[in-house]
């Protein structure tokens, strides 16, 4: 994959599941961005008729979007009770967490010698951007944007995606723990985005892995000490 190919999809990395029909995936992306920016909530209701309407679609092209979704795990489909935006458990997103602790830093490292000083220079603007805002919403856009560029070049076949839909099932909890971060004025994030550009920058593999999967452990534990983001989810 080429790099400048692989900065796009950094930026835009699901798929457009062109099978599904161009109406299908159409509303698809649609809804898929309005879950990943809080647009809907965990447990939310998700009407099929609004979401033809807003689309100038028939209900066919919304199922397929739905049934796409719930294949990606934002979405769950009860017979006779309609969509809802899928919720995990506290339980369920320690798992997805430990899950990428060992499976991004290994994506990683097959992206390390892909990079080039372009992209180095991109990480460290992005790191650095991170830091600068007080903003949650720009924080979550650039930190999506500086780890998925971190792991879009290599070519995979299922680990990327693996990876992505692991990013996007916890999307809400990340943006909830996130906001505490910044209620408690906690750095340390920002230091492991400085140290990562600095590993990948001197192209040493095992040490950007071995920091990437201490910054994702560091956020599963934080996710742990606040039980309430989930309990909130649940009695939605």
């Amino acid at each position: 994959m080429a790099l400048s190919t692989a900065r796009e999809k950094a930026r835009n990395p699901t798929p457009r599941y062109a099978s599904h029909g161009a109406a299908g995936a159409r509303i698809a992306d649609g809804l898929r961005d309005d879950i990943l920016v809080g647009v809907y909530r965990p447990g939310e209701r998700i009407r099929q008729d609004e979401l033809a309407q807003r689309h100038g679609a028939s209900r066919l092209p919304v199922r397929e979007a739905l049934r796409v979704l719930q294949g990606e795990g934002l979405v769950t489909l009860v017979a006779n009770a309609g969509a809802r935006v899928s919720r995990i458990s506290l339980i369920e997103c320690q798992e997805m967490y430990r899950m990428r602790e060992r499976l991004e830093p290994l994506l990683l490292g097959m992206n390390v010698p892909m990079f080039t000083t372009e992209d180095v220079g991109e990480l460290r603007r992005l790191a650095s951007s991170m830091e600068e805002t007080t903003d949650v919403e720009e924080f979550l856009r650039l930190d999506r944007q500086f780890h998925l560029l971190g792991v879009s070049a290599a070519p995979t076949s299922v680990l990327t995606q693996t990876v992505l839909n692991l990013w996007n099932r916890t999307q809400h909890y990340r943006r909830a723990a996130t906001r505490l971060f910044y209620l408690e004025h906690d750095h340390s994030v920002h230091h492991d985005h400085h140290l990562l550009v600095g590993a990948i920058r001197q192209g040493d593999t095992d040490e950007a892995e071995h920091v990437l999967e201490r910054h994702i452990r560091r956020s599963r534990l934080e996710l742990a000490r606040h039980p309430e983001v989930f309990e909130d989810a649940a009695s939605r």
